[in-house]
């Protein structure tokens, strides 16, 4: 379970980075250059996803697996907005936390 989690956990800063980071680091480069950085970057990221789900998917159930990741992409994204692109959370992020622990429980809670 932990492998499981650390690997997302790394593969979300990758593919955080790969999405959202050329937006402050190559603003002003042409399209083409930060298309080619993103999918370098997005490279990484599946080196640890793709482990990540098989360690993952005889311990937690497809679904389950899906909405740790989910939940682990909003911690990364939430803090890579704060910290490397410099913008405010928003009572918004806020809500959408609390729909993933919604989908937390029903998720996770025996049928």
């Amino acid at each position: 379970m932990f492998k499981t989690i650390s690997l997302l956990l790394l593969s979300n800063v990758f593919m955080t980075y790969a999405w959202y980071g050329h937006l402050k680091t190559l603003s002003s480069k042409p399209l083409w250059m930060a298309i080619a950085l993103s999918w370098g970057v997005a490279f990484f990221e599946y080196c640890f996803q793709v482990p990540a789900n098989r360690a993952g998917y005889g311990i937690f159930t497809l679904a389950q697996l899906k909405i740790i990741q989910e939940v682990i992409t909003m911690v990364v994204f939430s803090v890579f907005t704060i910290f490397f692109m410099k913008e405010p959370l928003n009572r918004n992020f806020f809500y959408a936390s609390l729909c993933l622990v919604g989908a937390v429980f029903f998720i996770f809670r025996k049928a």
